[in-house]
């Protein structure tokens, strides 16, 4: 059991860590349009900003210790833990991306911890 929560929190790392680098590749590239004209344009853009290319990478590494742990343990222990990737990306959000973090935001990433808190003690 416990390298199955060891292998929950690199995957939960792991994908936060990927986001994070997922967004700030998109950052740098700007607001992107879908359209038909400019989609060949916004792919290879996308496709080659190295941050995307790493944080894609870091994600598909979270997602083989995912993996691992869901061989270990049942999904419904596991699932919740994936939810502290929302305190990962507050903090985130917060201090790499100067976003403003509102009250209600702080309450609902609480609650949520808190309930990752009840499901590991099950």
């Amino acid at each position: 059991m416990k390298t199955a929560i060891i292998y929950i929190l690199i995957s939960v790392l792991g994908g936060a860590v990927g986001q994070i680098l997922l967004k700030k590749g998109m950052n740098t590239l700007g607001p992107l349009t879908l359209s038909s004209k400019e989609l060949i344009h916004v792919i290879l853009a996308i496709i080659t900003n190295p941050y995307v290319i790493i944080g894609l990478g870091i994600y598909g590494l979270g997602t083989f210790f995912w993996l691992a742990a869901l061989s270990r343990v049942d999904l419904s222990y596991a699932y919740p833990f994936a939810s502290l990737s929302y305190l990962l990306m507050l903090i985130a959000s917060w201090g790499l991306f100067h976003e403003q973090i509102t009250l209600l935001r702080l309450i609902g990433t609480f609650v949520v911890c808190i309930g990752v808190l009840l499901i590991a003690k099950s």
